[in-house]
């Protein structure tokens, strides 16, 4: 999934197809969602972003064949990897990491196969 920049709040960019007008219900909220200052997951932001990982739409919860690893890098950048091992069908699905600081919230996902090969 490839997330373009914001232009003039008319919306993002989602894998070449038309922008997703984002529709602010008042102006605090656009002042949140659209802060020079929010949290970039390619980007460093201030402060640092709290992650959270999600599997189609639904927070992931700690369990013994989930993990994530995160490093803080500086002041302003959190670096976080997301393991499942071993994997099942059912792990199949669309994943999604989301960063969140005081400014704003931004997010990047990816689509997930499973696949058994045998020889």
């Amino acid at each position: 999934l490839k997330i373009g920049k914001q232009g003039r709040g008319r919306g993002r960019l989602y894998n070449s197809r038309m922008p997703v007008i984002i529709q602010h219900r008042n102006p605090a909220s656009k002042n949140y969602y659209e802060n020079k200052d929010g949290a970039k997951i390619v980007k460093a932001s201030f402060p640092r972003p709290e992650i959270t990982w999600f599997k189609d739409g639904i927070e992931l919860i700690y369990h013994k064949f989930f993990q994530v690893h995160e490093w803080p890098i500086g002041n302003d950048t959190m670096k976080s990897k997301m393991e499942i091992d071993p994997t099942t069908q059912k792990d199949a699905g669309y994943y999604e990491c989301q960063a969140n600081n005081k400014y704003a919230i931004d997010s990047r996902g990816f689509r997930t196969d499973y696949v058994m090969v045998t020889y």
